[in-house]
């Protein structure tokens, strides 16, 4: 057995909730500077940013990082990092901490197993409620990720998170923050049930055949199975996500006229801008957070029983 084995209890909705947050966090934490390069490669190509970054050109996931790096410093790979870890405290504790009692509340009564419909809708619900709770953080960290910063004397629109969060309010108004949310939901309701569903059914069919126990193997493979999973259906969906939250007002009319203009323009190989930092990082990060996260649930549990054990 590797990890901490599996608590006599099921965790409970609270503790699925408080691990799932905490375990995107630190996965944040891990591969955040994969997720700021696969955005500044799918904003490749927008004339604001390009007249910004003075021909600056992205080539590849290493020669991004490097080329920010040379001429942005490293904390630019960090840009947006406390709107991120914002975002996955609210996002991920509801799409992955509420997936288990979702996907029970569509189980019919009686019946032994969550069929795959069952999960999909699970998935995509909870999806749509942390992307309709969470957006703000996301345009805010977006917008930091893009923003380009040549030195000292460049601009910089915001002097923090929550700073950004004002201006956006006042000078887009408050649906500002929530600017590409359709998109988003449409991204999400993909990736989560991506994520989540593959998951599930990779790690039910390992335990079923006895191919792996309960155990860090077995939630390796399993996530690394969802992450290849979720960067496939969902990179197209999030390349026009993030260029139309980083878009300027009225720039497009709609994620629909985001997607075609980008299509028009640089052609339909566009749509999948970023695909290799987004797999690196998709499916670095599923497997830091569900590892992360089967290991809290179990370490959560124990606590809880400790707590209430009369010894």
């Amino acid at each position: 057995m590797v990890g901490l084995k599996p608590s006599e209890m099921p965790p409970t909705t609270a503790v699925k909730f408080l691990g799932a947050g905490s375990a995107a966090c630190f996965a944040d934490l891990l591969t955040y500077p994969l997720d700021t390069a696969k955005v500044r490669l799918q904003i490749q190509g927008e004339s604001q940013v390009a007249q910004a970054a003075q021909n600056i050109q992205y080539r590849g996931l290493l020669g991004t990082i490097q080329t920010m790096v040379r001429t942005e410093g490293p904390r630019s790979l960090y840009n947006g990092l406390v709107a991120g870890l914002h975002r996955q405290m609210s996002f991920a504790s509801i799409r992955i901490g509420l997936y288990d009692s979702v996907k029970q509340f569509y189980t019919p009564k009686g019946a032994d197993n969550s069929g795959i419909i069952t999960r999909i809708l699970a998935g995509c619900t909870t999806g749509a409620m942390a992307v309709t709770c969470a957006q703000p953080t996301d345009v805010v960290k977006v917008r930091f990720q893009a923003t380009i910063h040549l030195g000292p004397g460049s601009d910089q629109k915001y002097s923090g998170t929550m700073d950004a969060y004002r201006t956006i309010a006042r000078e887009e108004g408050v649906r500002g923050l929530w600017k590409g949310t359709l998109p988003n939901i449409m991204r999400n309701a993909i990736v989560n049930c991506a994520e989540m569903v593959t998951y599930d059914i990779i790690k039910e069919k390992l335990l079923h055949y006895h191919l792996f126990t309960d155990n860090f193997p077995c939630h390796f493979v399993s996530a690394f199975g969802a992450g290849l999973c979720a960067t496939v259906v969902a990179s197209p969906v999030d390349v026009v996500k993030t260029r139309y939250i980083n878009s300027l007002p009225g720039q497009y009319r709609s994620p629909l006229d985001c997607m075609l203009k980008m299509v028009a323009r640089e052609g339909p190989t566009a749509l999948y801008k970023g695909f290799t930092p987004s797999f690196l990082r998709l499916g670095a990060w599923n497997v830091i957070m569900f590892v992360t996260y089967e290991q809290l649930k179990r370490a959560l549990m124990k606590v809880q029983m400790l707590r209430e054990s009369p010894f």
